[in-house]
């Protein structure tokens, strides 16, 4: 199959292009930036030259190719509107490809997150959430499984609050780069809130099953790491980089402090038993020791 991927010079991206790659397709990737087609073309995929707010080069990746993956985000979470700017040009990067898929039978696989339900794990069932911060993303992953009533074979893969390797990436990325530049190895509240986590190339395999075979509608877990207590995460990067580990304020967190003070295990029974993913690589914990002091 070939595939066209945005966000594909990512974290998660440059993993899910290595495994269709390894897996027999061949895979057209949006690149931004010169430096972002050198990595493309040294991946052995072909890029696409042009940035998520260019709609028209969208629907023309989507047009040649046999199915879509979206990785692709701003992340930019300094402030509530630089987070509500991502968020918009991301839903109408999702609403170009769609529009430009329907009729087709071809499948879509759009990142999303897990959602957060209070007092118990959550599951592939569950709906994200479609107000708060990133109420926005939910509504545009909403509006993308709908297409399934319009001949596009439609599905979500739903990161959890971490995806990492080397000890990089996801929510335990941003405690690690802001607990460098404040000194501490801070984390909201009480620190027992739970985030589930995933390392990126256990990932990547679950975006190319979802492509390969999940029916059109229908939204699974990348997750690997049901919940780690935040306080046991800020306590291995407090320990690597020889920092205190306390408390700090949610507001620390910008845009994101009300999400990081939340509970929000999940599950992917489901996702392993209809899809037979099985994650192999380290645990969150255990990435989190290739942390260079």
């Amino acid at each position: 199959m070939r595939v066209f991927v945005t966000g594909g010079t990512g974290l998660i991206g440059s993993a899910v292009v290595a495994d269709l790659l390894g897996n027999g397709h061949t895979v057209l990737a949006l690149a931004r930036s010169d430096a972002s087609v050198r990595a493309v073309e040294a991946a052995g995929a072909e890029p696409l030259r042009g940035a998520l707010a260019d709609l028209d080069t969208l629907r023309a990746g989507a047009a040649r190719t046999d199915g879509v993956i979206h990785l692709a985000f701003s992340n930019d979470f300094s402030s509530p509107e630089a987070l509500a700017q991502g968020i918009s040009e991301e839903s109408a990067a999702l609403a170009a490809i769609g529009k430009q898929l329907v009729g087709s039978d071809r499948p879509f696989v759009a990142a999303s997150g897990t959602p957060s339900v209070p007092g118990r794990v959550s599951v592939e069932t569950d709906p994200v959430p479609t107000d708060g911060p990133v109420g926005g993303r939910g509504r545009a992953i909403t509006a993308v499984l709908d297409l399934a009533s319009r001949g596009v074979r439609s599905t979500t893969v739903r990161l959890p609050r971490t995806v990492h390797n080397q000890g990089q990436g996801g929510f335990a990325g941003l405690l690690t780069d802001i607990a460098r530049r404040t000194g501490v190895s801070g984390y909201p509240g009480d620190g027992t809130q739970r985030w589930p986590a995933v390392h990126a190339l256990d990932a990547a395999a679950l975006f190319r099953l979802a492509l390969e075979q999940a029916d059109a509608g229908t939204s699974w877990h990348a997750v690997a790491d049901e919940g780690d207590q935040v306080r046991d995460i800020a306590g291995v990067i407090g320990r690597r980089l020889g920092l205190p580990v306390k408390s700090v304020p949610a507001e620390t967190y910008g845009p994101l402090g009300p999400i990081f003070a939340n509970d929000q295990p999940a599950s992917s029974t489901h996702t392993r038993e209809t899809l037979g993913w099985e994650p192999k690589h380290p645990s969150l914990l255990e990435d989190l020791e290739n942390i260079e002091p």
